[in-house]
């Protein structure tokens, strides 16, 4: 099972949209649960949740094959907890989903160091979702002398 989510502060009808009709066209054939928080479309092909409570959240990310969601940092560091390989579409400004694009640069950083698989566009979404399954994300490995090192070159410049 693929477990979708895309967060409950914001719609994001686009991204439920093409996941939704790469199913209905028959692009993807794995189970899909999805939570669409605000988001007014309804998927005919895969059942849903507006919210889930923590909980049921939790179980859904554990008991999931793979993610997909937006490029926020919450569901990108939720796939990387769990070890789950994760497919992310940026939110966008000029579809007013985000006051920036933000979402698009970290997709492409996380994209670049091999942590999860990015569709940039609907169209993107189908063949993005037949990679998932094979997608195998970088181990996270963390670095706490170069975080280190930065918040001091931070603290430095920002008392001299």
């Amino acid at each position: 099972m693929i477990f979708l989510t895309v967060g409950t502060q914001f719609a994001f009808d686009r991204l439920v949209r093409a996941v939704d009709d790469a199913v209905g066209a028959g692009l993807f054939k794995q189970e899909i649960f999805a939570q669409i928080g605000e988001s007014e479309y309804r998927p005919r092909n895969f059942d849903f949740s507006r919210v889930l409570a923590k909980y049921d959240f939790d179980n859904y990310i554990d008991s999931s094959s793979g993610l997909i969601g937006h490029a926020g940092m919450g569901t990108i560091t939720a796939a990387m907890d769990h070890n789950k390989p994760l497919l992310v579409m940026p939110r966008l400004k000029k579809f007013g989903e985000v006051v920036n694009d933000h979402q698009v640069t970290i997709a492409m950083m996380f994209e670049k160091m091999g942590l999860l698989l990015a569709a940039y566009d609907a169209q993107q979404v189908a063949d993005r979702l037949e990679c998932l399954g094979a997608f195998c994300p970088v181990a996270r490995q963390s670095d706490c002398a170069r975080v280190a090192q930065r918040v001091r070159a931070f603290i430095a410049e920002s008392i001299a």
